[in-house]
């Protein structure tokens, strides 16, 4: 991607940004028209380009997912989820797949007894359809994904435009955070999960996505052969995000983006040449001064609290006992309910219900590894299996994908903070099944040897 286009589109973003602030409907016509965009984009795109056209797509869909729920900008809540699948689907009819993607199709089939113990077992006062889509949405749209995914081909530079449409409309969302609650100190009055400072919305799902922001800048800033001070625009940017993204107090997200980077840069830093050796270890004293004045601007903007979420403490300074807030209660609950219905679960959307049942309180999973083993039995433990380890016997085989491990981790990590509330983790999941070709003419090595 052309810089001059990169800071063009950059500038439209901060702009549609102020522009939903302003004027809350413009998110659903926006939405409306990025459907459009796309579906013509992957219609008219040769076969050769397809999978990178749909890919877009889907990855930019990504992207705005949550900044466009928070401004009730989708048709329904599960509208990104919807047509993700849509343009999967609009990409397969037209390009083939390979046959070892069979076993995601087998992962598909896995979750369908679930779904009739679902139909028999609810109570009336349950919406079943509600629940089923719901529950099952996010897995589905991760086995199609996959399926898409496995064993496809596409160059180094565009996986690198993928990412890059990740990145733009979520700064737009960090834009309109921004504008969201200029002040912080009036509403941070406590180490518990802030709403206000995540848009209104949910806050662990705005800090995930805000944490890929900041996976795909600190890529951008370690690999880009710009001149520097291009490079400082997006560690700026990066350091907005993860500004944002620490004062929601919720860690998951942050954790996750941290972990993610530091596998990306532990595979790049063994795959180039000493002279990038060199500029990486550069980079990342820059990069780390960044990272530590960030997280000093952020501690003094919470007046300190942000300092106590981290190291589990409550407003008063004392250590709280559960830094899992509560997620662990769910998980040994969860867990209960596969041992008590081992083989065909309680199915589908039930987990809920039967908290609500048994301790009056309805909790939704955080952790989708224990929701689908208690929702699906056997068949969810069978189902799990092939997405965990799947991919890591694809990478036995196949080394070429540079961000393997960083897709895969966020893929793992997120599921088990934030279950599949988004789409991100499921289309993401996928990315890490690509296969990456490079252009490098003057050396056979797999990975670019930058200079």
């Amino acid at each position: 991607m052309k810089l001059s286009l990169y800071y063009k589109l950059l500038v439209f973003h901060i702009v549609l940004a102020i522009g939903i602030f302003v004027y809350k409907p413009l998110a659903l016509a926006y939405f409306l028209l990025i459907i459009v965009f796309f579906s013509y984009k992957i219609l008219r795109a040769s076969k050769k380009y397809k999978t990178f056209y749909v890919l877009l797509a889907c990855a930019y869909i990504v992207g705005i997912e949550v900044f466009l729920r928070m401004n009730g900008g989708t048709v329904f809540y599960e509208a990104s989820k919807y047509l993700v699948i849509v343009f999967v689907v609009m990409g397969l009819l037209s390009n083939s797949f390979s046959n070892q993607a069979i076993i995601y199709l087998i992962y598909i089939l896995l979750l369908i007894p679930g779904i009739f113990v679902a139909v028999t077992e609810m109570g009336f006062e349950s919406d079943i359809r509600r629940a089923i889509a719901f529950n099952l949405s996010g897995p589905i749209c991760l086995g199609i994904t996959a399926f898409y995914c496995y064993k496809r081909s596409l160059s180094f530079k565009q996986i690198k435009i993928i990412l890059l449409a990740f990145l733009f409309p979520l700064i737009s969302m960090a834009v309109y955070l921004v504008l969201y609650t200029p002040n912080l100190q009036e509403i941070i009055t406590s180490t518990g999960s802030n709403f206000s400072a995540s848009g209104g919305f949910g806050p662990n799902q705005v800090a995930t996505v805000l944490g890929i922001g900041m996976f795909v800048l600190s890529t951008r800033f370690f690999m880009s052969r710009e001149l520097f001070y291009h490079r400082i625009i997006d560690l700026i940017l990066f350091a907005l995000l993860g500004f944002r993204a620490l004062v929601t107090f919720s860690r998951g997200g942050v954790i996750t983006a941290t972990i993610l980077i530091v596998f990306f840069l532990a595979v790049y830093y063994f795959k180039v040449n000493i002279k990038t050796k060199f500029r990486i270890k550069f980079s990342l004293f820059v990069f780390l001064m960044m990272v530590v004045f960030t997280w000093l601007v952020s501690s003094i903007q919470t007046s300190g609290f942000l300092d106590k979420r981290y190291a589990n403490q409550d407003a008063a300074g004392r250590e709280k006992e559960d830094i899992t807030t509560g997620r662990t209660d769910l998980l040994a609950f969860e867990i209960g309910e596969f041992v008590d219905n081992p083989f065909l679960g309680i199915g589908v959307g039930k987990v809920k219900e039967a908290r609500l049942n048994e301790t009056g309180v309805a909790a939704a999973s955080h952790n989708e590894m224990s929701r689908i083993v208690a929702e699906h039995g056997l068949f969810g433990v069978f189902a799990f299996l092939i997405l965990l380890l799947t991919p890591l016997v694809f990478r036995m085989r196949n080394r070429t994908n540079l961000f393997f491990y960083s897709f895969y981790l966020f893929w793992f990590l997120t599921i088990n903070h934030s279950a599949m509330r988004i789409a991100a983790p499921a289309f993401i999941y996928g990315l890490c099944l690509l296969n990456i070709t490079y252009e490098t003419p003057k050396t056979k090595s797999l990975y670019p040897k930058h200079d």
